[in-house]
C-alpha cells in the first residue's frame, strides 16, 4: 500500500509515495486514490499539462479547491505556501520534487498556493475536486521575497498574469484564505 505523509511544513499538503510495479515489459503505477488522502473529496476533473524546461506556473490557489499532482514524464520542482490566513502553517513554504522516476504525487488543499517550475521538459497530470471556476483562479507573486521559494530556474518562462500577480501583503480583501478551511 503506499505510503501518505503530510508536509512537515505546510499542513493538509499530503505527499503520495506510490508502490511501482515493474518487469522487462516496463512498470505499472497506481497514481492517486482517495483514500490514501484524510478528508479528500472526490476528484471529478482530470488535466495536462507539458511544459518545457524553464517554465514557470503560479503561484495560483483556490478557496474552494484541491488538486492532486502527478508527473509521468520529466521533472518538477513544485512549490506550495500556506496563504490561510490564522492556520498552524500560516506563512510556510515547502518544496517538493516531482518526476517520472520518483513518482511521488502531491495533494494541495484550498488556500495553499502552489506552482511549478519545470527543470527538464516535463508532463504535470493533475486531478481536480471542482470544475474550472474563473472566480475561484487566484494567484500571488511567485517571486515575492515573503513566500522565499527556491524555483532552481535562472531565467523563467511564464505567462503575463504569472508575472503580474499580487504581492502576499498585497492580496485583495476577502481573496485571502483563512483557516479553518476544508481540506
Amino acid at each position: 500500500m503506499p505510503e501518505a505523509r503530510e508536509s512537515d511544513l505546510v499542513a493538509g499538503v499530503y505527499l503520495v509515495e506510490p508502490t511501482v510495479h515493474g518487469d522487462q515489459r516496463g512498470l505499472f503505477v497506481e497514481t492517486y486514490r482517495r483514500e490514501w488522502i484524510p478528508g479528500a473529496r472526490e476528484m471529478i476533473q482530470a488535466n495536462r499539462s507539458n511544459k518545457q524546461q524553464g517554465a514557470v506556473v503560479g503561484l495560483h490557489y483556490h478557496l474552494h479547491q484541491s488538486d492532486y499532482w502527478y508527473v509521468p514524464a520529466g521533472t518538477i520542482r513544485a512549490v506550495v505556501h500556506d496563504l490561510r490566513e490564522g492556520g498552524p502553517t500560516d506563512g510556510a513554504t515547502d518544496v517538493i520534487e516531482l518526476s517520472g522516476e520518483n513518482h511521488v504525487g502531491l495533494y494541495i488543499p484550498p488556500g495553499v498556493a502552489h506552482g511549478f517550475a519545470a527543470l527538464t521538459d516535463a508532463v504535470l497530470t493533475y486531478l481536480v475536486d471542482g470544475y474550472y471556476n474563473q472566480a475561484d483562479e487566484l494567484g500571488v507573486a511567485w517571486d515575492d521575497p515573503a513566500i522565499g521559494a527556491d524555483w532552481g530556474v535562472t531565467d523563467p518562462i511564464m505567462s503575463e498574469r504569472d508575472r503580474t500577480n499580487p504581492a502576499r501583503d498585497d492580496l485583495p480583501a476577502g481573496r485571502r484564505p483563512y483557516w479553518p478551511m476544508r481540506t
